[in-house]
Parts: C-alpha cells; sequence; structure tokens
C-alpha cells in the first residue's frame, strides 16, 4: 500500500512515507520518515531544525484521509479539514526521526466525520489531536 493510492498529495505536501495498515472507513497505521532533506527544516530552525507542529498534524490528517478515502462510500470524494480540536505536542521531533502515526475514525456522515490521531517517536508520545473533516466532491463541478 502507498499513500499515492489513496491520495492526490504529491511532494513536497505528501506527508507520509509508508501506509502499514488500513481498515477501511474505520482507522489506519503509518510512517513519516523525516530524512533532513525537507525544505522546511531548513528554516525551522537555522541550526536547531524542529517538524513544525501543524504539519505533524497534517500527516495525522492524511493518514486519515487514506482511511476514509479506502471506504468504497467515499469514491470520489475528498476529505478536507473542518477543525483540529485538542491537539497537544509532546516532544521535539528532529530529522532522522521516523514518525510513527495512527488515527481511528469516529462518527461518519456522507459529508463530513471525526477522527482522533496520535504520532509517537521510539515510542513516545510526540503529537495527538482530534480532526474534524467535511467530505467534498474530487472534482469541481464544471463551470457554466
Amino acid at each position: 500500500m502507498r499513500p499515492d493510492d489513496y491520495l492526490p498529495h504529491r511532494d513536497p505536501f505528501l506527508f507520509l512515507t509508508e501506509l502499514r495498515s488500513i481498515e477501511a472507513g474505520r482507522s489506519a497505521t503509518g510512517a513519516w520518515q523525516l530524512t533532513g532533506d525537507e525544505a522546511f527544516f531548513a528554516g525551522h530552525f537555522p541550526g536547531r531544525p524542529t517538524l513544525p507542529g501543524v504539519l505533524m498534524v497534517e500527516s495525522l490528517a492524511q493518514l486519515g484521509a487514506c482511511a476514509v478515502l479506502s471506504d468504497p462510500a467515499f469514491a470520489g470524494k475528498l476529505p478536507l479539514f473542518g477543525g483540529i480540536e485538542r491537539a497537544r505536542f509532546r516532544r521535539q521531533v528532529v530529522p532522522g526521526d521516523l514518525l510513527e502515526l495512527e488515527v481511528t475514525l469516529g462518527r461518519m456522515s456522507a459529508r463530513a466525520g471525526k477522527g482522533s490521531g496520535r504520532a509517537t517517536v521510539d515510542g513516545k508520545l510526540a503529537c495527538e489531536a482530534d480532526l474534524l473533516f467535511v467530505l467534498v466532491d474530487a472534482e469541481p463541478a464544471p463551470e457554466g
């Protein structure tokens, strides 16, 4: 399984390097291997490169989108952020770290859903957040 089998995201905005498991419409696990070559490390922060917390949350959202989009009921849809709740950052993530990701989806409808995610490094919690998303058509409506 590859993230780009499910997601429209591509480099430089694909923050999953591995999908490990998916239970369609319910949960997923995966990882993001940080190499240090990512462009954001140069400016965040010079001399002390640190993964921005918002990108940890985005990686969880991308993993959650894989779980959503693996369910045939959501074919042709695109999950977009509707909100982020209770985001907490517990440790610094640096170049070379393997960010282990897990997302569990909660209530889902045809138009929206909820999920919760956790990111760890070496078994230690780095980030956790509740994610709210809306589902839109993947292809824009024709103009005119």
